[in-house]
């Protein structure tokens, strides 16, 4: 299917949209701490996005899933599930994965929280991780391609001898929530589609500290586990290929990127 760029008008959407969802993971990661629940936090962030944005949560009910944010602690790869079982404790690290629809635009991003005091491994892994999405960032620009994004990520992640989650991966976004074009983490250089300006995709590589491999609760029909019960982390930004590099249009404000990347 072709991937079609937006334009400047989609584009100012989605620019309130990524701003909205950035504002979001903003507002509620100080309040993250040992003894909240998951569905604690999801309550937070839906009534931020509902009551004081006037915008929609796009998890909810979306294909089924029943929250409004995704909290995938530890060993969860993607798409927890908030519970109210599941208390979080010191040295736990989650992803918090939030999208915002506004005016029908969507922005999608997630970050990692370290709760309390996180061992050394863990927190290295958490860092690598976002090293990996920054150095893919850095390669946005028309002419570079997909397989560019991907191999700079394996190669990043392996050589710091973590794993490349393979099952899942980043998308197009705009007024559908997952489009064309799949993002692989993984990747030759020179492969796949080439960039052009106006393309809107998220970038949101899943490194495990173990193997690679997954497991789906068979339950839930969500929650993506690490095979080997090992820490996985992931972060995510929602992005538009400009005329000479990217803008992320689900930035928070402490953040600092690579030359190129706005």
């Amino acid at each position: 299917m072709p991937v079609t760029p937006k334009t400047p008008e989609d584009l100012e959407g989605m620019r309130i949209a990524g701003r909205l969802a950035a504002e979001v993971l903003e507002m509620i990661e100080p309040k993250v701490e040992a003894g909240m629940t998951t569905a604690d936090l999801d309550a937070i962030c839906h009534d931020h996005i509902v009551n004081v944005q006037n915008a929609i949560p796009a998890p909810l009910n979306y294909n089924g899933f029943p929250k409004s944010i995704c909290t995938s602690v530890n060993d969860v790869i993607c798409h927890g599930i908030p519970s109210e079982r599941k208390r979080l404790k010191n040295g736990d690290i989650i992803n918090i994965d939030v999208t915002v629809i506004k005016d029908g635009w969507h922005g999608d991003t997630s970050i990692m929280v370290g709760v309390g005091d996180i061992a050394p491994h863990a927190e290295r892994l958490v860092q690598i991780t976002q090293e990996c999405l920054y150095r893919a960032l850095a390669l946005v620009k028309p002419g570079a391609t997909l397989g560019d994004i991907g191999h700079v990520i394996q190669e990043h992640a392996e050589g710091n001898y973590y794993s490349v989650v393979r099952e899942y991966c980043g998308h197009g976004i705009g007024k559908v929530f997952h489009e064309e074009p799949q993002v692989l983490h993984y990747g030759k250089p020179g492969t796949g589609l080439v960039l052009e300006p106006g393309m809107t995709f998220t970038i949101e590589p899943m490194i495990n500290a173990g193997r690679r491999h997954t497991k789906l609760n068979a339950k839930d029909g969500w929650t993506v586990t690490t095979r080997d019960g090992r820490l996985s982390a992931q972060w995510e930004h929602t992005l538009a290929v400009t005329d000479n590099g990217c803008e992320v249009f689900t930035r928070r404000s402490n953040e600092i990127f690579p030359d190129g990347v706005i």
